[in-house]
């Protein structure tokens, strides 16, 4: 086998890798929860596939198999989430969840946005649901909203279409959170997060009301990761539990996600442009994890804008606190999303 011969091949047994590992997720996705559970166990940390892998997975997959708390192993392990009523508030063409409980008189609301690398993820995951449950407990109504897919030929900016979307009918419809507009708050989840602080940016240049904060959970709202040495990295790589977002892989996701001269663009990528006018911002990183340098970025770059900013880090914390929902981080997250949302 020649040389060139050699190479081609290797393209073509990743890909061949991919498909077989989307049909397998995809039949995984068909079994009950537990036993996903017990397949992916210790298959959500690491090295990542190539990007273009990834993508193929999912396309055949649809989604990664959702393995976290049923809604009953929830309410058991935090029985206060009993309280909270769930709806579909029926916003077209935008999937969405309102969560509140009945009877209170809440101070704000928030509009949220899970995360799942512009790729994946959905309103189940615990990112989305639970952290809904938890602060609608708390008194703070959730939307949450789903979006279109960097998945099929899809690119921005559909996802953010429908993350404005979705926060435009909260803003007309405030009898259905239970607060004026001026009390909703705007945010989300890793790329999620991006998502939100885009659209805040899209909002502050005249595509409707702006939110009273801006929330983000572990961000990454760079193009490129940047800031890093190769000890700095290396450690975050041995740490068994953490995701490993290489520098690579981040800028391999944000081509596929905005195209080669969407990396310039600032509603794409929030970190890049003018942040001047941005509302407050609160961003929770987490220390063992790669995207923590994109949002200590952003911090900076907050603050050099005159933008009021409090960032809060979360020890030995791996990336995706929320989608962790039995554990002290998951919980610390959302602690310090309430205290934000609902200070004393």
């Amino acid at each position: 086998m020649t040389d060139t011969q050699l190479s081609g091949s290797v393209p073509r047994q990743a890909g061949a890798k991919a498909t077989v590992m989307g049909y397998a997720m995809k039949a995984l996705r068909g079994l009950p929860r537990p036993v996903r559970r017990a397949v992916l166990s210790g298959a959500t940390s690491g090295d990542l596939p190539p990007v273009a892998d990834f993508v193929r997975m999912l396309e055949i997959a649809g989604n990664m198999p959702e393995s976290g708390p049923t809604h009953a192993e929830l309410i058991a392990r935090y029985p206060s989430l009993s309280d909270v009523e769930v709806s579909d508030p029926g916003i077209q063409g935008v999937p969405a969840r309102l969560y509140r409980r009945p009877g209170t008189d809440a101070a704000a609301a928030l509009v949220w946005v899970h995360g799942g690398a512009f790729v994946w993820g959905d309103l189940e995951m615990a990112e989305s649901h639970w952290t809904g449950l938890m602060l609608a407990a708390r008194g703070i109504p959730v939307l949450a909203l789903d979006y279109r897919k960097a998945l099929h030929g899809v690119t921005f900016p559909a996802g953010s279409d429908d993350v404005l979307a979705g926060w435009s009918w909260a803003v007309n419809h405030p009898d259905r959170l239970g607060v004026p507009a001026a009390r909703m708050h705007l945010g989300g989840a890793s790329a999620g997060a991006s998502l939100a602080a885009g659209v805040a940016k899209r909002l502050r240049d005249g595509q409707g009301r702006p939110p009273a904060s801006v929330v983000l959970a572990y961000p990454a709202v760079h193009p490129e990761l940047t800031g890093w040495d190769a000890a700095g990295l290396a450690a975050i790589r041995a740490n068994r539990d953490a995701v490993y977002f290489s520098p690579e892989w981040i800028h391999d996701l944000s081509v596929h996600y905005a195209g080669a001269a969407g990396l310039t663009d600032p509603y794409a990528f929030p970190g890049v442009g003018d942040l001047v006018g941005t509302p407050p911002t609160l961003i929770v990183n987490c220390e063992s994890d790669t995207l923590r340098r994109s949002g200590e970025l952003y911090a900076e770059q907050l603050r050099a804008a005159g933008v009021d900013t409090t960032v809060h880090l979360l020890p030995d914390a791996a990336h995706g606190t929320l989608n962790d929902p039995l554990t002290p981080a998951g919980v610390r997250t959302v602690d310090l999303l309430s205290e934000w949302l609902l200070p004393k």
